[in-house]
């Protein structure tokens, strides 16, 4: 597994929108390119906290507030925020979340905990192995063309449960059973025939963080909004023994 240093500022570098929704569906239902990678790198090991701060509202001060977070669970010095009266009684008008989160079901990998967000502070959508259908994909257009969100982070995870069972349903050629064949077929054009055993499902895990980046980024809505510079897709990954979470290229 490969690993980026920890020690650079957070920059992002927006690419051009590609590709229209009927590739989208004809990916959704069988292959698709992998997407393009984002260079960029982490925050320092600690920062303040965003309490009483303004809401991030570009896609760079959003991404350095989820990296800044995830430093500060790796530190194990959460400053738990969003979480008083006074946070709960403004929730009642309305929601401003600063980004969205597409993640894995995986319990270990809650995201506003590893990010050390609070009480409406991220939209988060979860899906097995962050495989993409229409509630998912109507669940992130609804927070960035509804509620303006400026940041979309597809999260992969070490140890992907999903992307292992693709794998060994490729190798073996078994249907997994139940709709967990569905969520199988979807990460198979991830899978990265360049390796094997364990290191294949942990390439894979890699490859299909940026094969939904990828196809999220070829929404017309959302590349629109990419073009423009009111929004970012980026992918990252958490590592399960580390707590830490690296930014996908």
């Amino acid at each position: 597994m490969t690993t980026h240093p920890d020690d650079r500022p957070v920059t992002l570098s927006l690419p051009a929108p590609r590709g229209r929704r009927a590739l989208l569906r004809a990916a959704l239902a069988s292959t698709a390119a992998l997407g393009a990678g984002v260079a960029t790198g982490s925050a320092p090991a600690v920062a303040a906290p965003r309490t009483g701060g303004p809401r991030p509202r570009t896609p760079q001060e959003a991404l350095r507030a989820l990296v800044h977070g995830n430093r500060r669970w790796h530190a194990r010095h959460q400053v738990h925020p969003h979480e008083g009266e006074a946070d709960r009684v403004a929730a009642v008008s309305g929601q401003r979340p600063f980004a969205l989160v597409l993640g894995c079901i995986d319990s270990r990998v809650p995201p506003e905990l590893i990010f050390d967000q609070g009480l409406g502070d991220l939209m988060t959508v979860r899906s097995a192995g962050e495989v993409l259908d229409e509630a998912v994909l109507g669940s992130i257009a609804y927070g960035v063309i509804e509620l303006g969100i400026p940041l979309v982070m597809v999260l992969g995870h070490q140890s992907c449960g999903a992307v292992a069972a693709a794998v060994r349903a490729d190798e073996t050629g078994e249907r997994p059973p139940a709709h967990i064949d569905y969520v199988a077929e979807r990460i198979r054009p991830a899978i990265d025939r360049g390796q094997t055993g364990d290191a294949r499902i942990d390439a894979t895990i890699t490859a299909n963080v940026r094969l939904v980046r990828g196809l999220l980024r070829a929404e017309p809505d959302i590349a629109t909004r990419v073009e423009a510079g009111r929004l970012a897709v980026v992918g990252a990954r958490y590592e399960l023994g580390t707590q830490l979470v690296h930014l996908v290229r």
